[in-house]
């Protein structure tokens, strides 16, 4: 069966991928991975603690080490490699070939999984890669599925991995040097200000004179001119897995949030599974997909060609929106949740689990039932702390747990459809 490989920001995601059906994460410690920010959630230690979890579960993690360093940080990276191999990763995300050699080096029996950012495209290149010991290749994300299968065909042993979801980047395999040029940080270094993100106005200038002017806005086109659309291939993937040469799936979203995190391995989860057990319904994923904060959706390019379609770029915003509002988590044992946005007595939320609700209860906390289309609900009547203080109404900054009327599955979520239109009233 394909793997489904989802992204660890930090400890608490790493379990909330694996609770919600990811066969392994992939996640980084420091400035080595190309997610600085997500990586500085991460210590050693924590790291280590991630480690051991996965394996408890009989599950992965692969450490990235797939930045571009230079003279100067070839050392770091040696001591690095070398305490992360210490810790018994499944395999090194690795982008250059010299970071190759050094990690055969230093931990032989450590599988090496070549990143994205190596942009393999074609069989030569994967030859190249196999005969360094490259165990996985994470094909570049313009790569078409035929060309997968020709890899496949000519290396059936090379491991092949694909992105399926997540954020595009502007640039060819994220290979940009857009934010290096306009604020100093490096997105090969993993410290991208997505600056393709934002609005830019464009001018006009005659050199001979040097008059200038500023060229106007297209009306309903927006000036978000670089603002890629987030992938989405969960209507493909039967495609995918019936081509049988894509090993792992992947979602992207390492700086996401754990909704995110759940979400979008959930969604994946039940595609994979209902594909093997011949039940595929790509309609029921894509409205769990949708409920997660986006810039819209675009096949991409591993079934299309860029040249063949358009709609793969959000011109008039880059702001994320989804269908559902997180209201709240579950903790890690079931009894409490932890707000994420304002949740008030009364209130009605829809509970995501990663896990079968045990069933119907209601007490004086609340009610916690099941709808005619076999969603669970829950209905809060007293918010209420393990200490006894009440709340009407708790918000996303208190940190104080609300217990439930009965325990839900660790990691649940609490969400509520978002009212875009007067009419569209909350379910």
């Amino acid at each position: 069966m394909t793997e489904l490989l989802s992204p660890a920001g930090n400890l608490e995601k790493l379990k909330i991928a694996f609770a919600y059906g990811a066969d392994a994460v992939y996640a980084g410690v420091s400035h080595f991975s190309l997610r600085i920010r997500s990586g500085k959630e991460f210590t050693y230690e924590t790291f280590q603690e991630g480690i051991n979890y996965a394996h408890s579960l009989g599950k992965k993690v692969y450490v990235t080490i797939n930045g571009f360093p230079f003279n100067s940080q070839l050392s770091l990276y040696r001591k690095h490699m070398e305490k992360m191999a210490a810790m018994g990763p499944d395999a090194f995300i690795i982008a250059t070939p010299g970071l190759v050699k050094m990690a055969r080096e230093i931990a032989p029996e450590i599988p090496i999984h070549l990143s994205t950012q190596a942009n393999v495209m074609n069989v030569l290149d994967a030859q190249f890669y196999y005969d360094l010991g490259v165990k996985r290749i994470i094909a570049a994300r313009e790569i078409s599925l035929k060309d997968l299968e020709a890899i496949k065909k000519e290396l059936p042993d090379l491991e092949l991995e694909v992105f399926v979801h997540g954020s595009m980047c502007f640039a060819y395999s994220g290979r940009c040097l857009i934010s290096s040029l306009q604020s100093g940080r490096v997105p090969n270094r993993g410290s991208c200000a997505n600056d393709c993100r934002f609005p830019y106005v464009l001018y006009a200038e005659n050199p001979e004179t040097g008059v200038a002017f500023r060229l106007e806005e297209v009306p309903e086109m927006g000036t978000y001119i670089m603002n890629a659309k987030d992938m989405n291939l969960a209507s493909h993937l039967d495609e995918i897995l019936g081509s049988g040469v894509v090993d792992s799936i992947k979602i992207e979203g390492r700086t996401k949030s754990p909704y995110y995190v759940a979400a979008t391995t959930h969604a994946y989860r039940m595609a994979i599974d209902d594909f093997y057990a011949g039940a595929f319904d790509a309609e029921k994923y894509q409205k769990e997909l949708h409920t997660t904060k986006h810039r819209g959706f675009t096949d991409a390019y591993l079934i299309h060609r860029p040249f063949e379609r358009e709609g793969t770029q959000s011109l008039q915003s880059s702001i994320s929106e989804g269908s559902h509002q997180v209201q709240a988590l579950v903790d890690d044992r079931g009894l409490a949740f932890l707000a994420k946005d304002r949740v008030c007595e009364g209130d009605e939320m829809e509970i995501l689990s990663p896990a079968p609700v045990g069933g119907a209860v209601e007490n004086e906390r609340g009610a916690i039932y099941q709808k005619e289309d076999g969603s669970w609900w829950l209905r809060m009547k007293k918010l209420e702390t393990p200490a006894k203080k009440r709340y009407e109404c708790i918000h996303s900054g208190n940190e104080n747990p609300i217990l439930l009327p009965a325990p839900l599955p660790p990691f649940s979520f609490l969400r509520k459809k978002i009212a875009t239109r007067p009419d569209d009233k909350q379910s």
